[in-house]
């Protein structure tokens, strides 16, 4: 099969398009045919090196494609059957999978971090990844909304615990993320602020549900929230951006507001004054990814029309480099995706 593989770690030069062993899939995985296969920024992340990659590697997390084969002791399945690929990988037989916490297993990793991932045309999968896609949906959009809705969910569901009414700032409006967690938050008719770098995409937040927008190039993030919100400032911030964006993030909260993290797009290390934290009373919580029943949760919401997902730009699978680029020059406002086939 042809797939687009890793050999060295650097940029979007070392993507290779290449033929390689077809999958042998086990009498109880599912053998899809991958017909889309989304971008993010751990794709870029991993193309420039992450600990424990191992080389050759295929890099994508997002997969939408069809059934190619069943194994023996699958049901529920049959071939040419449209499906989703849920981003993840867990052993589902220690305590947390059985209790529904797949995230925190000790083998959890995303799709094309640690474990290959969908820049190719099959892919060997336990029937428990695989989710029966609604006709509703194309494969590029499918493929854009498990890996950035399902953080999304989490982060504002699972770990923020959003209310009816709050206020909510949502950092990088144009990301695949912040495109999901602003229509998340306006699902729990809250109020939301958002951030985006120019005119085009702050008009597109707008169009998707945020109340406000601002221009985090051109403005204080901190100052337009005072005076948006009267002074109250927010309830939640939805952050993934990191060291760039970090103490604008704290001073936009509320007393008793909460600051949820995702991600470190613009680098890791963060400064955090714990006088600040306590006498304000604040909540600072890491949210990683989310459980397999979240993801039913969330994608219950998306095939029933209620979230939407958001496609930039397809490229064929042969032009990953180029989608790559793309990526970088962080020009796109909704998901990249590569097509297959």
């Amino acid at each position: 099969m042809k797939a687009v593989r890793i050999q060295e770690f650097g940029g979007p030069e070392i993507l290779r398009y290449e033929d390689v062993p077809d999958p042998e899939p086990r009498k109880d995985q599912v053998l899809v045919n991958v017909r889309a296969c989304a971008l993010n920024h751990l794709d870029v992340w991993v193309r420039k090196g992450l600990p424990g990659v191992k080389l050759p590697h295929i890099l994508g997390s997002d997969i939408a494609g069809e059934v190619a084969a069943v194994g023996e002791y699958v049901s529920g399945f049959h071939v040419g059957q449209r499906v989703l690929v849920a981003p993840m990988h867990f052993c589902n037989r220690c305590s947390k999978c059985s209790a529904g916490l797949q995230n925190q297993c000790r083998e959890f990793t995303v799709l094309g971090n640690l474990v290959d991932g969908g820049n190719c045309e099959f892919m060997a999968l336990p029937a428990v990844n695989i989710i029966p896609l609604p006709d509703g949906l194309e494969f590029t959009e499918a493929a854009s909304v498990p890996l950035v809705f399902l953080t999304a969910w989490h982060m504002l569901v699972g770990r923020a615990g959003i209310r009816p009414g709050q206020r909510v700032l949502v950092l990088g409006a144009n990301s695949g993320v912040g495109i999901a967690a602003i229509q998340i938050a306006k699902l729990f008719q809250c109020t939301v602020i958002a951030t985006a770098g120019d005119e085009a995409k702050m008009a597109k937040a707008q169009a998707l549900g945020a109340d406000h927008v601002i221009n985090h190039y051109r403005q204080r993030i901190s100052e337009q929230v005072r005076s948006i919100t009267g002074g109250e400032q927010v309830d939640i911030v939805m952050e993934h951006v990191g060291q760039a964006t970090w103490d604008e993030s704290l001073r936009c909260l509320k007393p008793a507001g909460t600051l949820v993290t995702c991600g470190a797009t613009t680098g890791p290390q963060a400064k955090l004054d714990l006088r600040f934290l306590y006498s304000r009373q604040l909540s600072i919580l890491g949210s990683y990814m989310g459980t397999m029943g979240e993801l039913h949760d969330v994608l219950a919401h998306v095939f029933g029309g209620r979230l939407k997902p958001v496609v930039d730009r397809a490229f064929g699978l042969s032009e990953a480099r180029e989608a790559h680029e793309h990526m970088e020059g962080s020009k796109m406002f909704g998901k990249i995706v590569l097509t297959i086939g």
